[in-house]
This record gives structure tokens, C-alpha cells and sequence, in this order.
């Protein structure tokens, strides 16, 4: 599964509509572009393939000045609604995605209700107790990775893996059940988007001309 789909929806929902460059925008300014594929060529073709499997609209707007294409503004689908919280849930509840996935959930969680974001992280816990109890039909941990010669130190990696997930998962668990963060039905959301004129620290470079 790849993070960019759940990056792109959630970062145009997010807006209402938006061009390429605000979306590239944001997604620098959290810093996807160094935790995922979220480079700016991936974005744009994201924008267009989203668009033509009805997950987007595309709206052309502000004809160019110098002769090149309109700016073209994106709005999120019904179907890519659906898609978006399915991918959403998907990533909260997955061990076995690449961090991206998972970061990315994280990053839009709050578009969920509470209550379904402790449960979907449960979920994801009870996945990882089971993944981890079928590493140990083959491996102790009591007896140490040297039983199974240096191959052991991948099942002891994995171990270790699983269980710091887990931990860290109970401990988001916990500081949302506590009252962290404002999720869906609670108030004013989370504004996690630059305005049009606000400066990005994290820019990979300026392109306020972009039309695509």
C-alpha cells in the first residue's frame, strides 16, 4: 500500500480544493517528502491519477498570463472520501506497512472519532501480539538469538520490533483516551495547512507559478 494516496486525498480534503504546489507544500512542511515517496513529481501524478479514477476533481482556473496551461484546482470525490478513510483505517490498524503508512494515519487521525481511533490502535496491537506469537513458534527469546546461529538475530530484531510498536502504541493510546488532541465531532479541527502566503521552511524549492 502506498502512503502517497492517503497523503494527497487527505492533504486536498484538508483544503476543500487546492493546486499541485499547495498540496506539495503541506506535504513538505510535515515533512512527508523525507519520511515517504512523497517527492514532487509522485504528488503530481498522484493529482491526475486520482482525478481520472473519479477520487478527485480537477477544475481548471486562473488561465495562465505567459501562455502556458490554467492552474488546475483539485476537490475531493464522495468515492475519494470513501477511499480516504478506508486507506485512514487501513494505516492505523497495519503492522506490517512501511512506517510511511503509518505515519501518515497518524498524521490524519484526527478526521476519525476518538472512540474509533483507540479502537483501530487496539486493532493494531492485537495484530502486532499475533504476528509476534508466530515468531516465536520457531524462536525462545529466553534461550537468546544464538540458538539459531546469527539468523537468530533476525527474529530477535523482529522481537524487538514488534514489542517497542507496541508500547508505543499503548502510550498513544493512552495520551488520547487522557484528552490529547481534538478529533471529528469534538470542535474546531486541527489546521495542519499553510495559508497561500505563508513562507514553508521545509520547501524543496519555490514554484508559485506551478499550474498543474
Amino acid at each position: 500500500m502506498s502512503a502517497i494516496r492517503l497523503l494527497v486525498l487527505g492533504a486536498v480534503r484538508q483544503h476543500g480544493r487546492a493546486h499541485g504546489y499547495q498540496v506539495r507544500n503541506d506535504l513538505e512542511f510535515w515533512g512527508a517528502h523525507e519520511w515517504s515517496n512523497a517527492k514532487p513529481g509522485s504528488i503530481y501524478h498522484a493529482l491526475k491519477q486520482l482525478a481520472k479514477q473519479d477520487l478527485l476533481v480537477a477544475h481548471e482556473v486562473a488561465p495562465s498570463t505567459v501562455g502556458g496551461p490554467p492552474r488546475v484546482e483539485y476537490e475531493i470525490t464522495d468515492n475519494g472520501t470513501e477511499e480516504y478513510l478506508t486507506l485512514l483505517r487501513q494505516a492505523l490498524t497495519s503492522y506490517d506497512q512501511k512506517m510511511d503508512m503509518l505515519s501518515a494515519g497518524i498524521g490524519f487521525m484526527v478526521d476519525l472519532p476518538r472512540d474509533e481511533v483507540v479502537a483501530l490502535l487496539r486493532e493494531r496491537i492485537a495484530r502486532l501480539e499475533q504476528w509476534r506469537g508466530s515468531v516465536t513458534e520457531y524462536y525462545t527469546p529466553e534461550d537468546g538469538p544464538e540458538q539459531l546461529g546469527h539468523i537468530g538475530e533476525i527474529m530477535n530484531m523482529w522481537l524487538h520490533s514488534a514489542d517497542s510498536e507496541a508500547a508505543w502504541t499503548n502510550g498513544l493510546i493512552g495520551r488520547i483516551e487522557g484528552g490529547a488532541y481534538e478529533f471529528a465531532g469534538e470542535g474546531e479541527p486541527f489546521v495542519g495547512v499553510l495559508a497561500d502566503d505563508a513562507p514553508n521552511p521545509f520547501s524543496t524549492g519555490p514554484h508559485p507559478g506551478d499550474r498543474r
